[in-house]
C-alpha cells in the first residue's frame, strides 16, 4: 500500500470519527490499561490465536467427526439447550467449559443492550451491512481469509451466517435463555478455529499470507471495529440520541460477545474512547484494494442488486458509497449514481430524523429506504429462502482450487 493511499485511508478514518493517529504505527503500543484486564502491558494481539479452540478444532478435522457435530448441532440453537449427543466426548467437555458468559458479564447491561437493538435495527441493518460488510472486503486479511476459505466459494450462504451472527447478537431476545447469541458465538469460535487449521494449506493463500494463520485476536478486533466501533460512530454522525447507559449497554454486548469468542480481556476496550484508540491503530492504516477483495465486493452487491431482491443497482451502489466513502468505493470499482447520491444524501438523513420523531416530514425516500432494509433482511437470513436464521456449520476444507 503507498504512502498517500494510506494518508487517504486515514483521511477517510477520520472523517469516520475512528482516526485519531496522524502516522502509521510501526509496532504495537496499545497498552491494556484501557482493557477490561485494566492491567499495563503492551501485547500485540496479531499474535495471540485461540489455543484451546485450536486444539478441539484439530481433532475434528483429523478424525473425520466435522459432519456428525454439524448434524448434532442442528437441534442446538438456544441459550438454554443442553449440549447436544452425537459430539465427540473432547469437544462436549470443551464446550461445557465456553458455553457459558464470562464472570463479569452484567445482567443488566446486556439487558439493556437487548431493548437498544431492537430499536436501532433499522440503522444497524444499513450500517453493519452495506456498509461493514463492504468494508470488510477492503481489508487484505479478512478478505483474503474469506475468500479462500470454503465460505468465499458461495458467498450468499457465508454472508447468511454472518447475518445470523449480527441478528442473534441484535435480538430482542439475545441473552436470554431463548435467545441464540450464546450458542451460535460458540459455532462461530470453531468456525474461525476450523478455518485457522485449514486455510495454512492453501497454496493461494500462504501466498499472500503475513501471518502464520488467520484470524488472531488482532484480526477478530480489527473485525469488530469495522462492525461495531464504525456502528457506534454512525449513530452519532447520523443524529440517533443515545443516552450513556444506552451506549455503555452497547459496548458491554460486544465485549461479551469478544470474549465468548476467544478474545482475551487484556485486548477487550473497557470503553468506547479507548475502542476508538485501538481502531486507530490496527483498523484504518491497513485498508487497501485486493484481488479477492474486489472479487468478495462484486458478488455480496451482486446478491443485493438482483432483481429478485428488488433493488435498484444505482441506489446499492451509491448506498454503499454513502456509508464506507469514495475513495473505498473506487478501490471496489463501485458504479455512479447521480440521481441516486442526490436523494441518499438529502433523504437519508430526513429518513432518520422522521423515524426517531424529531421531524414530522415523511423524506420522499422513506419507502425506497425501508424496501432496503426489509429486501436486505430478508436476502440474508437462512440464505434467502425463510425469515429464520442460516445453521452455521465446521468446514471440512478451503475453496475448491485454494
Amino acid at each position: 500500500m503507498t504512502n498517500l493511499s494510506r494518508r487517504r485511508a486515514m483521511t477517510l478514518g477520520a472523517a469516520l470519527g475512528l482516526v485519531g493517529l496522524t502516522n502509521v504505527p510501526q509496532a504495537w503500543s496499545w497498552s491494556s490499561s484501557g482493557s477490561i484486564a485494566a492491567t499495563d502491558t503492551v501485547t500485540d494481539p496479531f499474535q495471540v490465536w485461540d489455543p484451546a479452540a485450536d486444539d478441539v478444532a484439530t481433532r475434528l478435522l483429523a478424525d473425520g467427526s466435522v459432519p456428525a457435530v454439524n448434524t448434532a448441532w442442528e437441534s442446538w440453537v438456544n441459550n438454554a439447550d443442553a449440549l447436544p449427543s452425537g459430539m465427540p466426548a473432547y469437544l462436549t467437555s470443551y464446550l461445557t467449559q465456553v458455553n457459558k458468559l464470562p464472570s463479569w458479564a452484567d445482567p443488566a447491561l446486556l439487558a439493556a443492550s437487548e431493548t437498544l437493538y431492537v430499536r436501532l435495527s433499522s440503522y444497524l441493518f444499513v450500517s453493519e451491512s452495506l456498509g461493514s460488510g463492504i468494508l470488510s472486503t477492503v481489508i487484505p486479511r479478512e478478505a483474503r481469509a474469506v475468500y479462500w476459505s470454503a465460505g468465499g466459494a458461495d458467498m450468499k450462504a457465508r454472508a447468511a451466517k454472518t447475518f445470523t451472527f449480527g441478528y442473534d447478537l441484535h435480538n430482542g431476545n439475545a441473552w436470554k435463555n431463548n435467545g441464540h447469541f450464546v450458542v451460535t458465538a460458540n459455532k462461530t469460535r470453531l468456525v474461525h478455529a476450523a478455518v485457522r487449521n485449514l486455510l495454512p494449506t492453501s497454496a493461494h493463500f500462504s501466498a499472500t499470507a503475513d501471518q502464520p494463520k488467520p484470524i488472531s485476536n488482532g484480526d477478530i478486533l480489527r473485525t469488530f471495529h469495522s462492525v461495531a466501533t464504525v456502528a457506534h460512530n454512525n449513530m452519532k454522525k447520523w443524529g440517533i440520541p443515545l443516552s450513556a447507559a444506552e451506549q455503555a449497554a452497547d459496548l458491554h454486548a460486544w465485549q461479551v460477545a469478544l470474549s465468548l469468542l476467544g478474545v482475551q480481556e487484556q485486548f477487550i476496550p473497557a470503553s468506547w474512547s479507548a475502542a476508538q484508540t485501538q481502531a486507530s491503530q490496527m483498523l484504518w492504516p491497513v485498508v487497501a484494494p485486493t484481488t479477492e477483495g474486489i472479487d468478495l465486493a462484486k458478488t455480496l452487491l451482486g446478491y443485493v442488486e438482483d432483481p429478485v431482491a428488488g433493488l435498484d443497482t444505482g441506489f446499492v451502489s451509491e448506498f454503499t458509497r454513502y456509508l464506507i466513502g469514495d475513495q473505498y468505493a473506487d478501490w471496489l470499482h463501485l458504479p455512479h449514481d447521480l440521481v441516486s447520491r442526490a436523494l441518499i444524501q438529502t433523504a437519508w438523513p430526513l429518513y432518520v430524523a422522521f423515524r426517531e420523531g424529531l421531524s414530522p416530514i415523511v423524506p420522499d425516500g422513506f419507502y425506497l429506504f425501508d424496501q432496503t432494509l426489509r429486501g436486505i433482511a430478508m436476502l440474508f437470513l437462512n440464505n434467502g429462502t425463510s425469515p429464520t436464521q442460516t445453521p452455521i456449520t465446521l468446514p471440512t476444507a478451503n475453496r475448491p482450487g485454494a
